[in-house]
């Protein structure tokens, strides 16, 4: 743990932050395959972790900083980055100060929900590309900002919907756009993970070791909660966006890429609930949202906390729908049936995906997958290269946005695409974006 002058010098830096965000900086390309390419993590805790587990086993990458607002965990996740890379990062808390550093060359973000955009922006102005966690965003409107961040500052900026990565989504997705199911006409994205009741804590001081306002960034302050910090912040609306906003985007995504869209959809409805339990969580833990494109190509998402069955043995997946037959798209596998009998057609398994596929052969695992994607843009510079560029996140994301929103309100929902607004629905439009705490404000030029 860190001694008393240093908490003071860094509590000291955070006040002299430039308030709106670090100084503009060009960056540069890692054009040979064996030039280093220095990587930093923001939100070193659950997903956080994954990443610092990860980069090391893509070539010629080197975790060169870790950030975060919990000092306790820095002991245990340098000495991990140590123990696999035979070097210790620096350690931030501010991830201003993180993105004055010249020698980082590209930001790896694991923070929660509600600060993914203006990290995603910042990192841009300041010359770094990104690699964002799902959902891209905590908001439509802040989607929309970091298109044009990473489209001004010519940065590459890559979404960890990471699914678009794994060789047995690959080829599913392959298949139905080869056309043998049909035209698609709708699919069902499954999202069944049972969550125990979060419960009631009391308001307390924050640890000393966490930089609380740090923590709280874009959202409105509020007082220090266990059960609103660590992980728990999914569950309330000011930081998080429900199960459909967490889990959701890997599904809406799958179903974006395989319907091939790239435009918001045009109806809205969700309904839902905080069932059964009594604790403080905010965000439904049952929810069904409905979908419809302009031309009546249906989404269905559900996400299920509380017990229940698997729906044709998927808890985490798709079914896809199509006018000669069905596919059962699991983590695991795919399969097809076709016609009224429901006869069985080709299928596949991830055993064998992974066994055809030169990626999975050369990390011997689906995980550094992505991230070897994304560094590989790094050093191209080619934007299209990316499997999940932040257009497309930005789409996904935008999937779960909507449908929040018209669970909020209680109503179907009508969206204009083109505008990024509901048409003749001005309470709706409020939710696309949020008042922002200063200094952590999303700005309108970026």
């Amino acid at each position: 743990m860190r001694q008393s002058h240093r908490r003071e010098f860094i509590k000291n830096s955070a006040k002299a932050a430039i308030l709106t965000g670090p100084a503009l900086r060009t960056g540069f390309a890692r054009s040979s395959p064996n030039e280093t390419v220095n990587v930093a993590v923001m939100g070193i805790r659950g997903q956080g972790a994954f990443h610092l587990k990860n980069y090391p086993k893509v070539p010629n990458v080197s975790v060169a900083a870790v950030c975060d607002i919990d000092e306790r965990l820095f002991p245990k996740a340098l000495a991990g980055v140590e123990a696999a890379t035979g070097h210790r990062p620096k350690a931030y808390t501010d991830i201003r100060r993180l993105l004055e550093d010249k020698n980082i060359d590209a930001i790896s973000i694991a923070a929660p929900n509600h600060w993914h955009a203006l990290a995603t922006i910042w990192a841009c102005q300041a010359g770094k590309d990104v690699y964002v966690e799902k959902p891209a965003c905590y908001s439509v409107a802040e989607g929309r900002k970091m298109v044009e961040a990473a489209s001004k500052n010519q940065r590459i900026v890559q979404v960890g919907t990471h699914h678009r990565s794994r060789p047995l989504m690959l080829s599913a997705v392959d298949y139905l756009h080869s056309g043998k199911l049909g035209k698609i006409y709708m699919i069902k994205c499954v999202c069944f993970r049972p969550r125990e009741d979060i419960g009631r804590k009391p308001d307390s001081a924050p640890p000393a070791e966490v930089h609380y306002d740090l923590f709280r960034g874009p959202a409105p302050m509020a007082p220090f909660n266990e059960n609103r910090f660590h992980y728990n912040w999914h569950w309330f609306w000011d930081t998080g966006n429900g199960e459909t906003g967490n889990n959701g985007p890997h599904m809406t995504d799958l179903a974006r890429h395989i319907l091939r869209k790239r435009e918001h959809p045009r109806r809205i409805m969700s309904m839902g609930g905080v069932d059964v339990y009594a604790g403080t969580q905010e965000t439904p833990n049952t929810q069904l949202s409905s979908m419809e494109y302009a031309d009546g190509t249906r989404v269905q998402l559900e996400v299920r906390g509380l017990y229940t069955n698997a729906e044709d043995r998927i808890t985490m997946g798709l079914l896809v729908y199509g006018s000669e037959g069905w596919m059962h798209l699991g983590f695991d596998e795919w399969a097809t049936f076709f016609g009224r009998k429901n006869e069985a057609g080709e299928r596949c398994s991830e055993a064998e995906e992974n066994a055809r596929s030169d990626e999975f052969q050369k990390f011997a695992s689906n995980g550094p997958i992505h991230y070897a994607n994304f560094i590989d843009a790094v050093r191209s510079r080619k934007v299209e290269g990316l499997r999940t560029n932040v257009e497309e996140g930005h789409w996904s994301a935008a999937m779960c946005h909507l449908s929040n929103i018209a669970y909020r309100t209680g109503r179907t929902l009508v969206f204009d695409s083109k505008g990024e607004k509901f048409v003749g629905d001005e309470d709706a439009d409020r939710l696309l974006t949020r008042e922002y705490r200063a200094p952590f404000v999303v700005p309108e030029k970026v």
